[in-house]
């Protein structure tokens, strides 16, 4: 996991600015370059919900009580944490100087962080309807230092409400129109491969784009997902059927669980419908109890409950249904949540081919009941780290030959697997925290008007449109803390990295009517290591916004050798456009 540095670090390295290219300079004399020994160690982490016979969770369990093995061979635990809230507020963001931004959030003392997710997509709206009632009742009862936050799924999956453990700041969130429907419900039983496949690839980028939005937040994450009925597709049974493309679909698949596993959120889906009758028995049912609607009835729910349990088994939940307090379910998520142990192991099995791994834990007290995720894929990371770099530098190098100075040419942003980076810089999308980064924007003084057939601003692709209309510089600085970047080791000793700082500027109507990408590679020796982790990374750059209007900055970093990104969006407003946060 990254690790994050507090905020008066974050903009200590405004102050310090150390320039990356200083700190490549070699060591002097009097500063002797020290041998270093770097190794890989692979760990798996486990957070476990330990629950009584009442389904309480259980306090006071030691080391040598759990009982750990992958695919059947014993494992040593070398870590272990029991975690319980802790009474003190989380910790709040300090007011930062006018201008100054970031994708920082503080975490305080929470161990743990509940996510809402509404599924707008597979409930009709009476049940929609439903959720928010119970959800509003459950928030009204909330007790401090909860973090909660709030997501809908429709033709994606969307942030309506960032972590806050503020009840009014919740209230307001369930009764406002983010939470909307924008498409109608759809039924899995509906016929169609194309608007089903439509909705599991808006699932899986949204999954991965929230597990994005999650790594920058340290600790367990629950997730409460209000639907009955998943895709059976994405999770397991079906696979291949009707998709031709199998291969490419398990490693979506796989990408999205580790997404989620490594981020560390356990899946709780709650069934929305609730405690349901038998359509036969129905008053309202004119034709009678019949033998063939009453099977039809049990298999559907056998099958969807079936489904949700297997989620909430892959991950380290528990599904809930046939019940109809949704309100109760979601005060015992919150509550197991909130008290867990952490293991960690070594595994035995040095062979990372991609394969999955079974996990099975168990307890020298049989009374108890454990909720854990059951596995993981043992996938190599570094062939990969490769192909993204070589795809990176040849888009990169095709961006160069094709871009022209008198045409609007928006910046090509590398990225990873559908949903990685490209998706997240879309006005709106969810912002993935895993790069931590600060930024200072310094508007121009005065505004500029482009002569007719003049040239752009040198690096910036001002829309036809916005070229016509004065338009105002504004000076941006990146600061990225070093901790949270992947930096690899070369055969010459040095710390290699590359990042690419990408600024869109967006219209009101979510258009794009500038942007600028910038890349950064860089080699920092041993000795000047611990100065480039205590100052960051930096670069600059100037992007011209029009002058009137209604305008959004769009910041992003993007790690290119882990495929991670921090995004940061901020409104540009007022008389002098200035940003406000």
């Amino acid at each position: 996991m990254p690790m994050k540095l507090s905020l008066p670090c974050l903009l200590l390295s405004f102050s310090l600015a150390p320039n990356v290219l200083a700190a490549q300079e070699p060591p002097t004399a009097s500063q002797p370059e020290t041998p270093t020994i770097s190794a890989t160690v692979r760990a798996v982490v486990l957070d476990v919900v330990v629950r009584d016979s009442t389904g309480k969770p259980v306090h006071g369990l030691q080391r040598s009580d759990f009982i750990l093995t992958e695919d059947d061979v014993p494992q040593k635990v070398q870590s272990f944490h029991e975690r319980m809230p802790s009474p003190a507020a989380a910790a709040a963001l300090p007011k930062l100087p006018p201008n100054y931004f970031t994708d920082y959030v503080p975490a305080g003392n929470s161990d743990s962080w509940t996510v809402i997710l509404i599924d707008a997509a597979n409930n009709p709206p009476p049940v929609q309807q439903y959720v928010r009632t119970q959800l509003t009742g459950f928030v009204k009862t909330l007790q401090p230092g909860n973090q909660i936050a709030i997501f809908e799924l429709n033709d994606g999956i969307h942030l309506v409400q960032g972590f806050t453990s503020d009840p009014e700041v919740l209230l307001k969130a369930l009764e406002s129109k983010r939470t909307d429907p924008i498409l109608p419900a759809l039924s899995t039983r509906q016929r169609g491969w194309v608007p089903q496949q439509i909705r599991q690839d808006d699932l899986l980028d949204g999954l991965r784009s929230m597990g994005r939005y999650l790594a920058g937040f340290p600790g367990r994450k629950s997730l409460i997902w209000f639907s009955g009925s998943i895709p059976r597709a994405f999770w397991g049974g079906g696979l291949g059927s009707p998709f031709p493309d199998t291969e490419d679909f398990v490693s979506e698949i796989s990408d999205t669980t580790d997404a989620l596993s490594l981020n560390k959120v356990a899946v709780y889906p709650i069934d929305a419908r609730g405690l349901e009758t038998d359509p036969g028995f129905n008053a309202a049912n004119s034709r009678g109890f019949t033998q063939a609607q009453h099977n039809a009835f049990v298999n559907s729910r056998f099958y969807d409950h079936s489904d949700i349990d297997e989620i909430a088994e892959r991950t380290g939940g528990k599904a809930f249904y046939n019940t109809n307090g949704l309100k109760q379910a979601v005060a015992d998520v919150v509550e197991s949540g909130a008290n867990y142990y952490t293991l960690a192991y070594t595994p035995s099995n040095k062979s990372w081919d991609g394969k999955h791994r079974t996990i099975k834990l168990e307890l020298t007290r049989p009374d108890l009941k454990l909720e854990y995720r059951h596995g993981y894929f043992a996938r190599n990371e570094t062939p990969r780290q490769k192909q993204r770099v070589a795809a990176q530098k040849a888009a990169a190098a095709k961006a160069a030959m094709s871009s022209s100075e008198s045409s609007f040419e928006p910046v090509k942003i590398a990225t990873g697997a559908r949903g990685g980076f490209n998706a997240s810089m879309e006005l709106g999308a969810i912002p993935p925290t895993e790069v931590i980064f600060s930024i200072s924007v310094t508007p121009g003084a005065a505004t500029q008007k482009l002569e007719k057939d003049a040239p752009r601003p040198p690096g910036n692709f001002l829309s036809e449109e916005a070229q016509k209309k004065p338009f105002r510089n504004y000076a941006i600085l990146y600061r990225v803390d070093a901790h949270t970047l992947k930096l690899l080791s070369t055969p010459e000793g040095l710390h290699h990295g590359e990042l690419q700082f990408v600024t869109v500027i967006y219209d009101e109507k979510g258009e794009k009517v500038n942007s600028i990408s910038t890349t950064s590679k860089f080699d920092v020796p041993p000795a000047s290591l611990a100065l480039v982790m205590k100052g960051g990374v930096s670069t600059r750059q100037t992007i011209a916004v029009p002058a009137k209007g209604n305008y959004f900055f769009r910041f992003g970093v993007h790690d290119a050798l882990a495929d991670h990104s921090g995004v940061r969006e901020v409104p540009v407003v007022g008389p002098m456009q200035q940003p406000v946060p």
